[in-house]
């Protein structure tokens, strides 16, 4: 079919991306079929269309400069068009790295990121996005969605392949997986390189962080302070490792290695892989193990690890109730724990799960899972039942003893869950009824307040603590009057202590915690937990983590 606004013809392609995703009117692709040959005489791309320069983005971010397709001719490019913020794009990361070390002289990876939030357009914040995921492509970034545009993408995460002549031979948007990406060059390869159009090179060059100073702490996560002991538990989450200290900050434990893997035992030997959520109760630390895909439960008076959910296998089907060890998840994020249960916000299906502390089993508790704001009663029978609630990307938990404090973190938004399942989600603060794209900076009361990508929440003394992550401040909410307003934070980012919390500065702060009067913040892009005191003028500090190294490579 024609396309004039872009300039090129367009094969329509079913996608897996939920509809939430979705950025703009036109869709995507272009796209071959099952049935073509795999001939190394005839290409299996049937239909090819001129791929458009990378023309538009505002800066390249983790490579040394700009990157031309012309310099590429001669390898297979694969576009990956996402934003830092969603997690099917998460999820296709680590596909795309495995494809790269495969085929790394064939094949070169471009993350176009076009941002869905104001502060993902920052090229400082996706570069540190980039370093954050561990991103081994380069990058640029789509601030102004020219390249977006030209490629006709409307949905994160959409993916783009143009083949060594500079065609674009297929498309799709949603999440796919390595093995379908391999099945598609393998397809491709023998044709281009029989003709003599497969030119293998070196790698792209791209920026790591290896020239940085290393720090006690990378891109901490979460932050829970123990009811009992002082103890504060850290979700040091791209060291792979939950470090324990007390509230003075004195090192107590490390729990893992620091290496990316899923071992279970003793301490020094367990592996996470970018560990998020913790709970604990007694002597059992519970782990959100997000990109392992599984809950892990540390036993701290014996110091050893296990794992007691997930297959280690990402989940994309429609869930029941059913063995937790056989039973996929999709990146838990968040953990609770109330009235002998666990309840985990689960990031990839856009739900709240629960499992009881007997491990008997484990599945979804609300959510229909649709990324969108929609209240309601909390779990239907058959997915996408749109007369039940929905969430967005659910991040962080917290609790009264009543009600479970969501943040929602797509849809901007802080949503309630009650404990008894005949009740109903409601929404807290932020934009009842909206979009994925209201969002902004406002305090106020109700709907009226606008809030960006929170990830955090914790209750203390009556109160509801927001990590307003994407605005950089700290904010709280008088629950029964739905008024929230900002604590602490300028709203710039930056690692600014100071004597009047207006005055200090946050980097994507993402998770909190309070205890004794103080609000411990995981102040993720600047790799430090922060202390405010819950007191006026609300003084902030960095927390000194006594003999706190990094792991050892």
């Amino acid at each position: 079919m024609c396309f004039p606004r872009f300039h090129f013809s367009i094969l329509i392609v079913l996608a897996t991306c939920c509809s939430g995703c979705r950025r703009t009117d036109g869709i995507v692709a272009v796209a071959q079929t099952a049935s073509e040959t795999d001939a190394a005489a005839v290409n299996p791309f049937r239909r090819r269309l001129t791929a458009p320069e990378f023309d538009g983005g505002v800066e390249w971010v983790n490579t040394a400069g700009p990157v031309k397709l012309a310099d590429l001719r001669g390898r297979f490019v694969l576009l990956d068009f996402w934003t830092y913020c969603c997690i099917n794009c998460m999820h296709v990361l680590p596909e795309l790295k495995k494809l790269e070390h495969v085929y790394p002289e064939e094949l070169v990876v471009i993350g176009v990121h076009s941002a869905k939030f104001d502060g993902e357009k920052d090229s400082q914040n996706i570069r540190e996005a980039a370093l954050r995921y561990e991103i081994e492509h380069a990058v640029v970034n789509d601030a102004e969605m020219r390249i977006w545009r030209a490629y006709g993408a409307r949905s994160w995460p959409t993916l783009v392949l143009i083949d060594p002549a500079g065609d674009v031979v297929w498309a799709a948007s949603g999440e796919r997986t390595f093995d379908d990406l391999k099945a598609l060059l393998d397809r491709g390869l023998p044709y281009y390189r029989e003709q003599g159009l497969l030119k293998p090179a070196p790698r792209l060059q791209v920026l790591t962080d290896a020239g940085r100073p290393a720090t006690p702490l990378r891109f901490p996560g979460k932050v829970l302070a123990g009811p009992a002991g002082g103890r504060l538990f850290i979700a040091d989450s791209n060291h792979n490792r939950i470090v324990v200290a007390g509230l003075d900050g004195r090192l107590q434990s490390v729990i893992g290695s620091g290496a990316i893997g899923r071992a279970d035992g003793p301490f020094d030997q367990a592996s996470f892989n970018h560990p998020q959520g913790m709970a604990v109760i007694g002597d059992a630390l519970y782990v959100a193990d997000t990109e392992n895909h599984l809950l892990r439960k540390v036993d701290l008076a014996k110091a050893s690890v296990t794992t007691i959910a997930g297959t280690g296998e990402k989940g994309d089907a429609w869930p029941q109730r059913a063995a937790p060890n056989a039973t996929p998840l999709a990146s838990p994020w968040a953990l609770w724990p109330h009235d002998g249960a666990l309840y985990i916000a689960m990031a990839g299906p856009h739900q709240i799960w629960r499992m009881p502390l007997d491990e008997s089993d484990i599945g979804p508790y609300a959510g229909n899972g649709r990324e969108a704001i929609d209240d309601g009663p909390l779990l239907p029978q058959r997915p996408y039942d749109p007369s039940y609630a929905s969430f967005a990307q659910p991040s962080g938990l917290a609790s009264d003893g009543r009600w479970l404090f969501i943040a929602d973190s797509e849809g901007s938004i802080i949503r309630t869950v009650p404990f008894d399942p005949n009740g109903e989600t409601a929404s807290l603060v932020g934009p009842t009824g909206a979009t994925l794209f209201d969002f902004g900076d406002v305090d106020g009361v109700g709907d009226t307040v606008r809030l960006q990508h929170p990830l955090g929440v914790a209750w203390h003394d009556g109160k509801l603590y927001v990590a307003d992550t994407y605005n950089n401040k700290i904010k709280v909410v008088d629950v029964a009057r739905r008024e929230c307003r900002t604590l602490a934070g300028t709203g710039q980012p930056g690692d600014a202590d100071a004597a009047d919390g207006a005055q200090a500065s946050f980097n994507e702060p993402s998770g909190l915690a309070a205890a004794a009067g103080k609000l411990y913040v995981a102040d993720t892009n600047n790799h430090r937990i922060r202390v405010v005191e819950l007191t006026a003028p609300y003084r902030v500090s960095t927390l000194q983590i006594d003999g706190l190294t990094p792991p050892q490579p």
